[in-house]
């Protein structure tokens, strides 16, 4: 399958203080990966809303590349991962929904 689409791992945000104490966000580190695209079927969007997911997309990646990452970045905006998924012995599908402060 072709990897087509760049997008980021975004691990997640750690809190921490700055210099002065003060409490801050640390923002997550982000890795470039190369993935497909896919569409979310209409059976899986109804069974997501189900449970109160929205999943928007999909990408297929390499499993070794992937390391529990629990946001993506994709074209400027932020996404959840809600699910994973082995669609065989190397690759993953990770379905994501948008984040509302992305």
């Amino acid at each position: 399958m072709r990897r087509d689409k760049m997008i980021y791992l975004v691990s997640e945000e750690k809190s921490g203080k700055n210099e002065y104490g003060d409490p801050i966000t640390i923002p997550g580190q982000k890795r470039k990966i190369f993935a497909t695209k896919k569409s979310i079927t209409r059976n899986e969007f109804y069974q997501a809303a189900v449970t109160d997911f929205r999943p928007e997309l999909s990408f297929i990646i390499w499993q070794h590349e992937y390391k529990g990452e629990p946001n993506i970045k994709f074209e400027e905006k932020t996404y959840n991962i809600i699910r994973t998924y082995e669609t065989d012995e190397k690759e993953l599908e990770l379905v994501c929904q948008g984040l509302s402060n992305g």
